[in-house]
C-alpha cells in the first residue's frame, strides 16, 4: 500500500501570505474556523489544507 505524502508548507511561499503594513505584520488572508485554528496555534498541524504556492511567473508562462 502506497503511503501519501504529506505536503510541508511553508508560510513564506503561499499565495494568501501578505504583510499589512498598518499592522506592520504578516497575515494570512485565509478565514480558518474555530477547530483549524486551534489546530494551527497548537502546532498539531502539520500542514496547512489551504496552502497555494506563490509563483509570480505563473501568468507570465502563460502568455
Amino acid at each position: 500500500m502506497a503511503e501519501k505524502k504529506k505536503q510541508i508548507t511553508n508560510c513564506e511561499c503561499c499565495a494568501y501570505y501578505y504583510y499589512d503594513a498598518e499592522d506592520d505584520c504578516y497575515c494570512c488572508e485565509v478565514n480558518l474556523d474555530e477547530d483549524e485554528m486551534c489546530r494551527f496555534l497548537s502546532g498539531s498541524a502539520d500542514s496547512c489544507p489551504y496552502f497555494c504556492f506563490y509563483d509570480e511567473y505563473d501568468i507570465a508562462r502563460k502568455q
